[in-house]
């Protein structure tokens, strides 16, 4: 479907089918709202073969266009809503805590994979939410590319800590120091294509280069920002940061008042990445350094402080990346 001709739809599409996605590892559930007010329910693999079911099954339905709706629940449902949006359907990907809040205003207190495919097409169908637009091929090549490494570096930290715990056996330590020079060696592997892969596109290639002007940014981190975090089109830093779930959540409640914490919602691989460069940064970086001065003068914990520093690296990038200008220490950055 050419660009213009979905563009057209999208803007008189208010009559299109609601379908509603309760994803999952090997299977999906849909429930189907059309215009009409009926309802209906399908299972199907989570697989390619499942995603030409589910269209075989709309046919029959004489539906041709929906707007789909799913929890943005990691990798499970990315392949479904890139099919979907690749066959001209309008795609919203949600945050699990919305529909869950959305449910208990509701009073849902059923949760099964047939009611939760039914309340996130009544969410959809009331409260419209944003589309969402799938990743350029190059993106999605490095969100490939930096989940293994990240799985790589996972497989690498188990073992390591099996033989740190004392292995008495010789042919059992033997077999793990075989296991981890081979994750070695797909460590380095994998490594090196993340960094061919950004250089073979200008456009990433510049947003790395961007991104490691900010002193304790690295290409390990900057590969890990423009394949997880900055692939949307965020308007603000805040957004942004809100998207990684590094801004501040308070609990207060009457006359109750607890601590604030990071609202850690979203994807937890963006703030690992960020940890260890926001500790080089609260040394380092001089913009970062000032606001650790601030917060330990008003008496602020250690992880305070850490959190802090990685929020205020994302709005740095966000800022360099939007105004396509390196990193500047005397430049102020949103």
């Amino acid at each position: 479907m050419h660009k213009a001709d979905r563009t057209r739809r999208h803007e008189g599409s208010d009559m299109d089918a609601v379908l509603g996605i309760d994803i999952a590892k090997a299977k999906f559930t849909v429930a189907l709202r059309t215009p009409d007010g009926k309802q209906r329910r399908k299972t199907c693999p989570n697989t390619p073969a499942g995603f030409e079911e589910l269209a075989g099954w709309l046919t029959r339905q004489h539906v041709t266009h929906v707007h789909a709706c799913l929890e943005a629940t990691g990798t499970y449902g990315e392949a479904l809503a890139t099919w979907l949006s690749d066959a001209g359907h309008r795609v919203s990907l949600v945050n699990p805590a919305v529909i869950h809040a959305y449910a208990r205003v509701h009073l849902t207190r059923s949760k099964t994979d047939d009611v939760d495919a039914g309340l996130i097409a009544q969410f959809t169908a009331t409260q419209q939410p944003s589309l969402w637009t799938p990743p350029l091929p190059e993106i999605r090549t490095l969100q490939a590319l930096v989940r293994r490494l990240d799985a790589l570096y996972g497989m690498h930290t188990q073992e390591t800590n099996r033989l740190a715990a004392g292995v008495t056996v010789a042919a059992v330590r033997a077999s793990i120091e075989a296991v981890l020079v081979n994750l070695d060696a797909q460590i380095a592997q994998v490594t090196q294509l993340i960094r061919e892969h950004i250089d073979r596109h200008p456009g990433l290639r510049h947003q790395r280069a961007l991104l490691t002007s900010i002193p304790g940014i690295g290409d390990a981190t900057a590969a890990v920002l423009i394949a997880e975090l900055f692939d949307k089109p965020y308007t603000s830093a805040r957004q942004a940061a809100a998207f990684a779930g590094l801004v501040p959540r308070l609990h207060q409640s009457g006359t109750l008042q607890g601590r604030a914490h990071l609202s850690k919602i979203g994807p937890a691989r963006v703030r690992k990445a960020l940890y260890f460069p926001a500790l080089t940064a609260l040394r380092f970086n001089p913009t970062i350094r000032a606001v650790r001065l601030r917060l330990v003068a008003a008496g602020k914990p250690k992880m305070v402080i850490i959190g802090a520093a990685m929020r205020r690296l994302i709005h740095i990038a966000y800022g360099v990346l939007k105004s396509g200008k390196e990193y500047q220490a005397t430049c102020s950055h949103p």
